[in-house]
């Protein structure tokens, strides 16, 4: 079993179809700032820098998820499911005039979760090449 730390809502993933045909490829990107830090933020793909330091969760929908590193720190331990929900956000997120707004909701990691995370290394970070399903290391 591979423990996804990052998921998505079908509601979600429907209005990640919608902004990718309108926008070609996006990122997400959660920084725990101000300005809807709770809230994952998606971009274009290359209209945001992905730092060293930002924390890879996986792919939802074919959309790469990073997260800051210290609010990585706080989350760890929990699997993210990125949802949307009515209603507009205070960011610059590309949902906005959709009249949406994508937040993420969490659990705790079961302790076989955790235990297989464990014995599978860190999250990458920096930014990843990422493919329809798997994701690579950059060179």
């Amino acid at each position: 079993m591979i423990v996804a730390r990052v998921s998505v809502t079908p509601a979600a993933a429907t209005v990640l179809q919608k902004l990718e045909a309108a926008h070609g490829a996006l990122v997400f990107h959660q920084s725990g700032g101000c300005c809807d830090g709770s809230s994952p933020m998606c971009y274009p793909r290359g209209e945001f820098r992905i730092g060293q330091r930002d924390v890879y969760l996986g792919s939802v929908a074919g959309t790469p998820f990073y997260i800051g590193e210290q609010q990585y720190e706080y989350w760890q331990h929990t699997h993210l499911t990125v949802d949307v929900v009515p209603g507009r956000g205070s960011g610059f997120s590309l949902e906005a005039p959709e009249g949406v707004r994508f937040l993420t909701r969490s659990r705790l990691f079961t302790d076989d979760e955790a235990a297989e995370l464990a014995a599978s290394g860190p999250a990458p970070q920096g930014e990843q090449l990422v493919g329809a399903t798997e994701a690579a290391p950059a060179a």
